[in-house]
C-alpha cells in the first residue's frame, strides 16, 4: 500500500476516522454538479446488508474553471451529503464519508481524476485494517441499485477467487414519469447500441468483449494497486481501466443484480450515455433524422474469419501470412496493412516461445481499443453506420437465430437484456 499510493496518490489522507475492522467493500462515487446524491445514498442504504461492513466515499469535484454556478451547487451537495450522512451514522453495517475536491487543475479535472481520489482513499481504508483482497466498487451520483447489490458483489468476489474486477449488470429505465417519453426512447436506443456492438464483438470471437460502465464495475484492492489505479481521464476512464484487467483473464460478469444508471442528458462529459442522449434529442427535434445508428453488422461478419485463425498464426511463415490475408475480406486485410500487420505480427511470434501464451500476447496488441480503431476504419471506408435496429435484428437473426424482424427498438433491447441477464 505505501509503495501504491507513494508513487500515484494524489493526496494524503482525506478520512480521519478509523476503518472498521470488519471493512471488506468500499464504494466510490465522483459528484459534479449533481442535484440527487441523496436519491442515490438512499438506494445504497436501502440494501440488504453484506457480511462485511461498507463504506461509501463520495467525492464531490471540480476544476479550476468549473463555473461559479456550478461550484455553488456542488457546495450546496456537499454540505446536504455531510447533513444526511450524519444522520445515517448509526447503521451497523454501512456508513458514508462526503469529500469536496474544489478548483482541480484543468489538466486533470474531470470524472477519472475524481474516481481516483475516492478509489486511492478506498485503498487506504482497506489496507489499514488488512484487507487487501477487499473490493472497491464503482458508483454515479444518479444511479441506483437493486436492494441485493451488496450481497452479491461479495458473495460474487468470494465465489471467484480468481477474479479481479467485474462488471455489474445494468439497465437503464425505459419509462415512468420522472422524465420525457423522448428521453426513454433515446436511452433505449443508446442502450440497444452499447449491447449491440459487445455482442457482436462476440459474435466474431474477440475474447475482450466486456461492457465496461463506469457506475457498473468492482476491482480487488490489491489488483486495483497492482495495476497502478485509476487514470485521470476526463472520459472513458471505465474503458481504459477495465480493459487493463481483461486482457490478464482476470474479468469477469455479476449479473445477479444490477444498476440503474440515470437515463438524462448530460454535457459534464465529452462522450458517454449523457452526451448520447443529448444528441439523439437535438437530432430528433432539429428533424435531422429520427433514427439512431451503429455499426454496420458486416464488420463484425468480416472480422470473424480473422479472428477465427489468429490464435493458430504463431507458426505461420512470410507466404502463409500473404497466403492467409488474401483470403480475408478486403476490409480487415486493408486495416492489417494499414498498420503494419506482418512487423507486429513477427514481433510477437519473436517473443512468444509457446502456443500457450501465443493468444495472450495476440491480444494485448489486438486488444479492445485497437478493434475499435478498425470498426471505425471499416465504417468509414466500407460499411457506414446503420439504424441500430437493423443492426441488432441482424445479429440476432445470425447468432442467436432469433427472427425480429418487426420489433422496435424496446422489444430488440429487452432480447439482448434476457441473454446478458443470464450468461
Amino acid at each position: 500500500m505505501a509503495t501504491y499510493l507513494e508513487k500515484n496518490a494524489l493526496f494524503q489522507k482525506l478520512i480521519d476516522e478509523p476503518a472498521p475492522k470488519n471493512l471488506g467493500m468500499v464504494i466510490v462515487i465522483p459528484c459534479y454538479n449533481e442535484t440527487e446524491l441523496i436519491k442515490t445514498l438512499r438506494s445504497i442504504k436501502n440494501c440488504n446488508a453484506a457480511n462485511c461492513f461498507t463504506e461509501v466515499i463520495v467525492v464531490v469535484n471540480d476544476g479550476e474553471r468549473t463555473t461559479d454556478e456550478i461550484k455553488a451547487q456542488n457546495l450546496t451537495t456537499f454540505e446536504k451529503a455531510t447533513t444526511w450522512a450524519k444522520e445515517n451514522i448509526t447503521l451497523q453495517h454501512l456508513q458514508f464519508h462526503i469529500i469536496y475536491k474544489s478548483n482541480l487543475p484543468k489538466k486533470i479535472a474531470g470524472v477519472g481524476t475524481a474516481r481516483k481520489i475516492g478509489m486511492d482513499e478506498a485503498v487506504r481504508r482497506l489496507e489499514s485494517v488488512g484487507k487487501s483482497e477487499g473490493v472497491i466498487i464503482c458508483f454515479d451520483a444518479d444511479s441506483l441499485c437493486e436492494n441485493n447489490y451488496l450481497q452479491a458483489i461479495e458473495e460474487h468476489f468470494i465465489q471467484n477467487p480468481k477474479t479481479q474486477t467485474c462488471g455489474i449488470h445494468f439497465e437503464h429505465p425505459l419509462e415512468g414519469n420522472e422524465y420525457e417519453s423522448e428521453i426513454y426512447d433515446a436511452i433505449t436506443k443508446y442502450e440497444l447500441h452499447l449491447r449491440y456492438y459487445i455482442h457482436a464483438q462476440k459474435f466474431a470471437g474477440f475474447p475482450l468483449a466486456f461492457q465496461t460502465i463506469g457506475s457498473s464495475m468492482a476491482v480487488r484492492c490489491n489488483a486495483y494497486q497492482q495495476q497502478s489505479g485509476m487514470n485521470k481521464r476526463k472520459a472513458g476512464e471505465d474503458f481504459y481501466f477495465l480493459h487493463k484487467f481483461t486482457i490478464l483473464n482476470a474479468h469477469t460478469e455479476l449479473n445477479k443484480t444490477k444498476t440503474i444508471p440515470s437515463p438524462r442528458c448530460s454535457d459534464r462529459v465529452p462522450f458517454g450515455t449523457g452526451k448520447a442522449v443529448k444528441e439523439i434529442l437535438a437530432e430528433k427535434e432539429l428533424k435531422i433524422t429520427s433514427e439512431y445508428s451503429t455499426y454496420n453488422f458486416k464488420i463484425f461478419e468480416e472480422l470473424k474469419p480473422f479472428l477465427s485463425i489468429a490464435p493458430n498464426l504463431l507458426s505461420f511463415k512470410d507466404e502463409q501470412i500473404e497466403m492467409m490475408k488474401k483470403n480475408l475480406p478486403e476490409s480487415i486485410r486493408t486495416f492489417l496493412d494499414h498498420n503494419n500487420f506482418n512487423a507486429k505480427l513477427a514481433e510477437i511470434q519473436s517473443n512468444t516461445k509457446i502456443p500457450a501464451t501465443f493468444g495472450g500476447r495476440f491480444f494485448r496488441w489486438f486488444n479492445a481499443f485497437f478493434l475499435m480503431k478498425y470498426v471505425h476504419y471499416a465504417r468509414d471506408n466500407y460499411y457506414p453506420n446503420i439504424p441500430v435496429e437493423d443492426a441488432a435484428r441482424a445479429l440476432l437473426q445470425k447468432n442467436y437465430f432469433k427472427e425480429m424482424g418487426n420489433a422496435s427498438a424496446k422489444e430488440l433491447l429487452l432480447e439482448y437484456r434476457k441473454k446478458d441477464s443470464s450468461h
